[in-house]
């Protein structure tokens, strides 16, 4: 006789086991059809879940944080079985939760087509609407792989297996259709009304580029319509602001096959790229932070010395020369070891700062590379702090300061922060481990800042603070760390003389505010939509002519906004000034000077935004003072 308790307190006694749907239908008919799944003892299940045992449960309903992703699960099933219906010589693969929707991978010879993915979609809706059941069966291991082999799905028998001799191996049916699957699912085939495909790519099998290459199909499904629509307007914005797209519309930088996953910065984007170097320069030398520069390819015996040989090399490039191996560097932190190592280092002379805008090379496979936000090439607003134990409260506080400053300046004001704290693997003693959290957690505390914390996530090397800065549209970009590191220093040798005479080991702290300058300049265009606030405007402004009579006094303007030092283009095409008019709007420039024949006899300016407001008539001197106002003192 199972007693289930509820999560209000209460508890109902059933004469024999009972399935979730009928414990749900017993509290209320509503509540049955909302239920989409359950949670017992703290693990999920079907709806359809026979409880024979007393325990804690849950109903699952599109309210809770569980529904979503049980929804996109049912969901990358739903479009199998749309596949299997129109493409019966296709074969499944495997169909995981991603973020804001699923995927499935299929193999089809014949390949699917864009135009393949409305029609697989309108199957989807037919089979919601059929309203099948889905029925989970726990099958014996040998069992399941004659079965999916019988249906000519050979991926689906490998996977079996792959798996281990004790594992429990279930399926998932709906109609016709059957699937490998931990679960659980929804019901049944109509709790799911809101789902669109969105996209293909190609995707090799196991993600191994030695297999055979799958055709994946992309989707998202939300509890509601009202999701969906608000979360397809979302992509639509996403689109339009696509940093790739706007990167050759405003003639930033282009990449090409010759130089796969590193950027060609044209003018317009170097000016860009260079004033947020500059940007990043100043406010490092503000806080006490010493430039260097150090070497692209170093010894690959360093690089085995500070442990990234062995959990990194795979993403390192490496020549030969001389018989001796080297490695261009995929980060800075060993070199600047080297740095601190060069001298005796007295406890008087820390905390160090060094800084670096360190150019890294990773190797990325070629389909994770994404404009601006996947690269191979980059450069790191890279720092390391060598510090005292004693110390790793006050600085960590700066960085922070440092962070939320920064990110505030280029227009992210709201940002999450996350504590990732000692993993089950990690060097370093406990103690230490004790000290350092404990400095973490108390700034964070102490300055009354909301924080996630992530136990277990922290490197193996110490625990981190990090950055997730979300955009005008909603979107999350993991941006800058801070980061303990108890090893390497160790590793490589690095050392100081403390106040009694004795040689000690110091705390290294990694932080990279914003991840790469690449990244960040993609995340920057996508935020702006390209319309970069006046102070880091590529171009200010540009000064166009009516007509003939107005060049030289147009060529006197420019010349004049160039000596206060803005940022000016020129236009003196023959062309109609309406015309030069909306090119240069496209351009998003923040202000468009006109000159005619009255500015000239006025010795004057006609100034217009780029969202079109007409300024009127202003002095040259007013709207020079306007720009150095609205520049401010970022740069």
């Amino acid at each position: 006789m199972p007693v289930v308790s509820l999560p209000d307190g209460s508890q109902r006694q059933y004469a024999s086991s009972i399935s979730v749907d009928a414990v749900a239908a017993d509290i209320g008919a509503g509540l049955q059809r909302a239920a989409i799944a359950g949670e017992f003892d703290g693990e999920l299940c079907d709806t359809s879940y026979q409880i024979d045992q007393a325990g804690l449960l849950r109903i699952i309903t599109n309210r809770d944080d569980e529904a979503l992703d049980i929804i996109r699960h049912s969901s990358a099933h739903l479009l199998a079985q749309a596949v299997k219906r129109l493409f019966p010589s296709a074969q499944v693969t495997i169909g995981p939760v991603i973020e804001d929707g699923f995927y499935y991978d299929f193999a089809f010879e014949a390949g699917f087509s864009e135009d393949d993915l409305e029609k697989i979609e309108q199957c989807m809706r037919e089979i919601a609407a059929e309203k099948l059941d889905v029925i989970r069966e726990v099958v014996d291991r040998d069992a399941a792989i004659e079965l999916f082999r019988s249906m000519g799905e050979e991926y689906k028998a490998r996977i079996i297996e792959d798996l281990g001799d004790d594992e429990i191996i279930s399926l998932y049916r709906q109609g016709e259709f059957v699937d490998l699957c931990r679960g659980p699912h929804v019901p049944n085939t109509s709790f799911l009304k809101a789902f669109k495909l969105t996209k293909l790519a190609g995707a090799y099998w196991r993600g191994d580029s030695s297999n055979e290459m799958l055709q994946r199909i992309y989707g998202t499904a939300w509890s509601t319509k009202a999701e969906l629509a608000e979360y397809l307007d979302r992509l639509e914005q996403a689109k339009a602001r696509d940093h790739r797209r706007l990167g050759a519309e405003l003639d930033l930088f282009h990449f090409q096959e010759e130089a796969p996953g590193m950027v060609f910065w044209h003018e317009k984007g170097w000016v860009l790229y260079r004033l947020v170097e500059s940007y990043i320069r100043n406010l490092l030398k503000e806080y006490g932070y010493s430039e260097v520069h150090t070497p692209q390819l170093i010894d690959r015996s360093l690089w085995e010395k500070s442990g990234h040989w062995e959990t990194f090399k795979e993403n390192m490039f490496t020549t030969e020369i001389e018989d001796k191996f080297y490695a261009l560097k995929p980060m800075n932190c060993p070199g600047h070891v080297q740095v601190f190592n060069q001298g005796l280092r007295s406890y008087r002379n820390l905390p160090l700062r060094i800084s670096e805008f360190g150019v890294v090379h990773r190797y990325e496979p070629s389909g994770t590379l994404h404009g601006l936000l996947r690269v191979r090439r980059f450069t790191q607003d890279d720092a390391h702090v060598f510090c005292t134990q004693d110390q790793i409260k006050t600085e960590v506080d700066t960085l922070i300061e440092i962070a939320l400053r920064l990110y505030s300046d280029f227009g992210f004001k709201n940002v999450e922060v996350g504590l990732s704290t000692r993993p089950e693997k990690r060097v370093g003693i406990d103690a230490l481990w004790d000290k350092a959290e404990s400095a973490l957690e108390s700034v964070l505390d102490e300055r009354q800042m909301s924080y996630t914390t992530y136990a277990g996530e922290g490197a193996f090397y110490g625990p981190k603070i990090d950055f997730v800065l979300k955009d005008c549209i909603g979107r999350d970009w993991q941006c800058g760390t801070i980061q303990l590191d108890f090893s390497m220093p160790g590793r490589l040798d690095a050392t100081y003389v403390d106040a009694d005479g004795s040689r000690k080991t110091p705390v290294m702290i990694h932080r990279a505010m914003l991840g790469s300058l690449e990244r960040f300049i993609g995340m920057l265009i996508e935020e702006h939509a390209g319309k970069f606030p006046v102070w880091l405007a590529p171009v200010q402004a540009v000064v166009m002519n009516i007509s003939e009579a107005q060049i030289d006094y147009s060529v006197k303007i420019k010349d004049s906004m160039e000596k206060a030092g803005i940022r000016v283009n020129l236009d003196l095409r023959n062309e109609k000034i309406g015309f030069k008019i909306r090119e240069q709007t496209l351009q998003k420039i923040p202000y468009l000077v006109v000159v005619g024949n009255r500015e000239v006899e006025d010795n004057t300016i006609s100034l217009r935004t780029q969202d079109g407001k007409n300024l009127g008539s202003h002095s040259l001197d007013s709207f020079i003072q306007m720009i150095n106002s609205e520049s401010g003192d970022e740069i």
